[in-house]
């Protein structure tokens, strides 16, 4: 199994906090998304780095990540957990099956986890017949990927039965995806799970929707919000931006004297489902220039000394 630094695919330091984890995602997701880097390779590095995010982002698995660091160690059979390792993100799952899914091998090994089956106690090795163990995996979807109904394929792990009747096998599956799925849902597939004991029913194949974070699109609910980084003199002049959307790129007009954190809506270009389409709403900030030019400062002072705005004349009546 490969180790995957999740620090190093993000570019931080351990220590970094979240706000530096989220910039770092959110910096590399822009530069590798699918949608934005057509070059070869590009998703894959995509794929790492939301994987390192889904880690890093959430403090439980970040902390057991960091453990892992501190303890774990390399063979030449890869890396090895230490001892009697169990990571306590599966407590949403019970014990039994394989987990296997579309995040990386390192990933499910580690954070994954399964569903319960029979135990073994409850097969009477005879004529009986059991029910095949459900089996668990997480899918991840992007955020384009739900705004109509799509087909994914989905290839996992069917682990060996309890009395070696069948063998470790690989899976393959088409799988529709409907429209409108949210992060946390969950997919059954009847009878794709592991195989049932003397001809018993097989288990079943749960598909747990991840939804992977959009470089630019924060999600609440069914709207998406969107930060329009805007010079100071579009903010007071007014100006006409292209926004991206989930469905393409429009235009957006930004009306004079618009403040930061002012917040546009546009109506119908969130997330969708069968009964709900959701909002955009595009939040104003006001950015500085990194470097201002000799010829810019005079500008600036010039400005300054023909205004008499102050923007802390509040300060006064209420101290």
């Amino acid at each position: 199994m490969e180790f995957k630094d999740y620090y190093n695919i993000l570019g931080i330091a351990p220590d970094a906090d979240p706000k530096e984890v989220k910039a770092a995602y959110r910096k590399l997701a822009r530069k590798y998304h699918p949608d934005m880097n057509p070059d070869e390779g590009a998703e894959a590095k995509f794929k790492d780095v939301a994987e390192a995010y889904q880690v890093l982002k959430n403090a439980e698995t970040r902390a057991e990540f960091d453990e892992l660091l501190k303890y774990g160690s390399q063979s030449q059979h890869g890396f090895q957990p230490p001892p009697g390792w169990k990571s306590s993100a599966n407590a949403g799952y019970q014990e039994g099956a394989q987990f296997d899914g579309s995040f990386s091998d390192f990933f499910n090994s580690i954070f994954g986890g399964a569903s319960q089956g029979q135990r073994a106690d409850d097969f009477y090795q005879g004529a009986h017949r059991g029910r095949g163990s459900d089996i668990e995996i997480e899918l991840p979807v992007f955020l384009e990927e739900t705004l109509k109904e799509n087909e994914k394929s989905v290839e996992f792990v069917i682990p060996a039965d309890e009395f070696a009747q069948t063998p470790t096998s690989r899976k393959h599956l088409k799988v529709k995806i409907p429209q409108g799925i949210m992060d946390g849902e969950r997919i059954r597939l009847r009878g794709q799970g592991k195989p049932g004991y003397n001809g018993g029913t097989p288990g079943d194949l749960y598909l747990h929707i991840r939804v992977v974070p959009h470089p630019l699109f924060d999600v609440v609910g069914h709207n998406l919000t969107i930060t329009v980084p805007l010079t100071p003199w579009e903010a007071a002049l007014g100006t006409r931006v292209t926004l991206p959307t989930l469905e393409g790129k429009i235009h957006l007009t930004i009306p004079p004297g618009t403040q930061s954190g002012d917040k546009l809506r546009l109506k119908g270009k969130g997330l969708k489902s069968k009964t709900v389409t959701g909002d955009m709403f595009a939040v104003a900030k006001v950015v500085m220039p990194e470097n201002i030019s000799e010829k810019s400062k005079a500008l600036w002072q010039a400005l300054a000394e023909s205004e008499s705005f102050d923007p802390r004349k509040d300060w006064d009546t209420k101290s």
